[in-house]
């Protein structure tokens, strides 16, 4: 609750602070200066970058001081417009009373001069917005202006001699002595004063520098061996050691050398880079051992092309090293562009074979089988999908790099190959946080991810996703103030009718329908556990107390959200007449579910718990909701009927209301049998029955005359019709017992078989003798027209 009330503290000063920024007087001053400097810098054709953003950086901070302007109304705005909303509208044909009128010309004038403000500033911010789309737009023709320009061409034997002077000048340099010799006596007392301390930090260096690595491995196999829970997690931090602890040792080393006092200016600020640059080769080392380790298939690769893609990311982390090395020194000995060029062509190939040798990798990956042959899980074939489609990339880069290079277009080369390394180290990075992700959800759980199906990664790698996306923009090119440009638009929200929705506003809205949201469930779970129960509600009508509950809680908590979010229900009016035209046409079945679901809930001609049948299905009604109903039959499926078949459809409800109903046993009897004692006999099995109720008493139905059957009907009323089933079976028991004691036959179907010339069946011979012997029916002398009786199953008599 503090913090709730902090929050609305620190809300509501907002809100004060844009109002009191709305009704004073700005200074635009200081903008119109900024403003004429950025005019006269578009006008100038040799402004540097530099001088542009710092410009455009300026624009951009009025540029908000000006939508904090426009977008803010004061209350003396909002109470002009009512006053005159309330006057009405003046009359088309003139003649408005006098004092009516001149009370309006008032209030219209007030209103235009507290509107003044507003409109100033939505004139300055069209102003400032235009000066930064120029500025940007000057930067990006800069850019692929640049990026297009096509240098001296590396392959060209002319600028070789150059090149390699230049580069022999920067080595003798570095490995010259100083004039006054090696060291001085005033150097060699320092360094012997220091010597321990030296000999201690090289040593220490050196030492993590060689073992370091190793040492982290070894711990990580000593882990794995030993530990399960909880063991991805901290493996993955011990692992961490072999880029921190050969690092250290760099770190060691490079202070031992300062610390002897003996090196030259110029080879300690080469010599400073190197932590850079290693850290740079650690890491991508570390990470091609995570991504691709032959323990874990985190790249979703075969092991066999595991082991190959760590060996070329080695690869191309050493040439990421030397490759910053070459821009050291260039930078410290300004070397010309032909250098330049020819120093970084061998990278720029190296680096694209590589490329190009992932990109096969990647492309080959087989997304129907995993290594042990079984098929691959739909979230491993996507990854594998993934990595199809930048080993593609990677291997079109990898062959028009070098290729363009060689042609003299550096830039081009150097931001398609670099790039896309970059891409590669974090789409790496991105697999590895997800998988100690998943090990720290197995950590705290107990389960893995897999067992409990949980989104948490899902979720996790969603976020990452977005995260990773603005960096992806930055190593592509983008500029920061082009994504700064993208935030400010995305806060800036858009337009509906005349209300203007941002995310703050959707971010008030969705807090205030939670808590609504949340309201309403606890005043459900107490009126379903504690209120209704206490009435004499049946529980029919106590779920459609709640389910209305419910919907008028959601309504109410939609309207209050978007009233307190700012948002004016009356300015999408039109938007409401679109969406109403499409409910009608592509929405009509569901609104007629949603509209029958509330006639349910109202009327209540079916209730969960009821027996019922709808369109041929039996079964007990589960649960109504808005759109459909859930009937589970007999055979304990459940059924999903729209609600629109229990209004315009015909329903039976067997318990509605009471669980009465009437049972009817048919029964038949052979011709002959006293039609009294069968009847004396049903009845006293009806009565016998504690199920069958005695008023209305049980009933013997004499249904009539059949072909081979008497026919009678036990009609019984039951207390409980859900136990028909049981009573029918008991009764056809009884029925069976009691007639056979009795002596009375039940018929079956018989038929007559009429043989109009049995003379020709005799004389067919002895084969039509044995087949009707076959069956085991003996065969007599039949007569014409004599008449054989057959059996329910075709056994003719003997």
């Amino acid at each position: 609750m503090r913090a709730l009330r902090t929050f609305l503290a620190a809300f509501a000063l907002w809100a004060v602070a844009c109002a009191s920024l709305a009704q004073e007087s700005y200074d635009y001053g200081p903008f119109e200066e900024a403003a004429r400097s950025a005019e006269e810098a578009l006008a100038e054709e040799d402004a540097a970058d530099a001088t542009l953003e710092t410009l455009r950086g300026r624009l951009a901070e009025f540029r908000a001081d000006f939508a904090t302007l426009r977008d803010t109304e004061t209350a003396r705005t909002e109470t002009l417009r009512a006053q005159i909303n309330a006057l009405g509208r003046p009359p088309e044909q003139g003649g408005e009373e006098s004092e009516i009128a001149e009370r309006r010309a008032q209030l219209e004038a007030q209103l235009a001069e507290a509107r003044a403000p507003v409109v100033a500033a939505e004139e300055a911010f069209t102003r400032a917005d235009g000066l930064i789309r120029e500025i940007d737009q000057t930067i990006r023709e800069r850019q692929a202006e640049r990026l297009l320009s096509r240098g001296p061409p590396p392959v060209n034997p002319v600028h070789w001699p150059a090149a390699f002077e230049e580069l022999l000048g920067s080595l003798r340099l570095t490995l010259t002595l100083p004039e006054n010799g090696w060291i001085t006596p005033e150097e060699r007392d320092q360094l012997l004063e220091t010597m321990p301390a030296v000999i201690g930090l090289a040593s220490l260096g050196l030492l993590l520098f060689l073992r370091g690595a190793r040492w982290a491995e070894l711990a990580v196999a000593w882990l794995r061996k030993r530990t399960r829970r909880g063991s991805g997690v901290w493996r993955f931090l011990l692992s961490l050691g072999e880029i921190f602890l050969p690092l250290l040792g760099i770190v060691a080393i490079v202070a031992a050398a300062e610390t002897t006092g003996l090196l030259a200016e110029r080879t300690l600020q080469l010599l400073y880079a190197i932590p850079a640059s290693l850290a740079v080769f650690f890491y991508v080392r570390w990470l091609a051992q995570q991504t691709f380790s032959s323990e874990e298939d985190t790249a979703t690769l075969p092991i066999r092309h595991r082991r190959m893609a760590r060996y070329y990311f080695f690869g191309i982390a050493i040439l990421l090293v030397l490759r910053r090395i070459a821009l050291s020194l260039a930078e410290l000995d300004d070397y010309a562009p032909e250098t330049v060029a020819i120093v970084d062509f061998p990278l720029v190939v190296l680096s694209g074979i590589l490329l190009f040798r992932l990109g096969q990798i990647f492309t080959r990956a087989d997304p129907a089988e995993a290594d042990d042959g079984t098929p691959q899980p739909d979230g491993i074939l996507f990854r594998i999908r993934i990595a199809r489609v930048l080993g593609r990339l990677m291997v079109a880069i990898g062959i028009a790099a070098p290729v363009l290079a060689a042609a003299g277009y550096a830039n081009l080369s150097e931001a398609l190959i670099y790039p896309m390394i970059r891409t590669l180290i974090l789409f790496g990075t991105i697999l590895v946080v997800l998988r100690f992700v998943s090990d720290l959800y197995t950590l705290f759980t107990n389960k893995s991810v897999q067992e409990t199906n949980s989104l948490i990664p899902v979720v996790a790698g969603f976020a990452m996703a977005l995260l990773a996306l603005p960096i992806v923009a930055l190593i592509w090119g983008a500029r920061v103030t082009d994504l700064t440009e993208l935030w400010a638009a995305f806060t800036a929200g858009f337009t509906l009718g005349d209300t203007r929705i941002s995310p703050s506003n959707i971010l008030t809205f969705l807090m205030v329908f939670v808590i609504g949201f949340g309201l309403t469930r606890l005043l459900q779970g107490g009126l379903r556990s504690a209120v209704l129960p206490k009435t004499k509600i049946d529980l029919g009508g106590r779920n459609a107390i709640v389910s209305g509950i419910g919907y008028m809680g959601i309504l109410l908590a939609a309207l209050a959200a978007f009233a307190v979010a700012g948002i004016n229900l009356s300015s999408l009016a039109i938007v409401a007449g679109a969406l109403s035209v499409g409910i009608g046409f592509g929405l009509q079945n569901i609104v007629q579910n949603f509209v029958s679901g509330i006639i349910l809930l109202i009327e209540r001609p079916i209730g969960e718990g009821d027996w019922i049948e709808v369109n041929g299905t039996h079964g007990f009604v589960k649960a109504i909701s808005v759109r459909s109903t859930r009937i589970e039959t007999f055979d304990m499926f459940d059924v999903i009927v729209p609600n629109g078949d229990f209004i315009s459809g015909t329903v039976t409800n067997y318990t509605r209301g009471k669980t009465i109903g009437r049972l009817i046993v048919p029964i038949s009897v052979a011709y002959g049998t006293d039609t009294r004692q069968v009847e004396r006999i049903l009845t006293s099995i009806a009565r016998a029955h504690p199920q069958v109720l005695m008023n209305p008493e049980p009933f013997i139905y004499f249904v009539g005359y059949e072909n081979s059957a008497l026919n009678f009907e036990i009609r019984v009323f039951l207390v409980d019709i859900l136990e028909i089933l049981v009573v029918r079976t008991e009764m056809n028991h009884q029925i069976a017992e009691r007639f056979a004691e009795a002596g009375i036959e039940i018929p079956f179907p018989q038929r007559d078989i009429w043989l109009r010339n049995p003379e020709t069946l005799v004389g067919e011979g002895e084969s039509a003798h044995r087949s009707f012997a076959g069956e085991g029916q003996g065969v007599r002398e039949p007569q014409a027209g004599r008449r054989r009786r057959a059996g329910s199953y075709g056994d003719v008599d003997g």
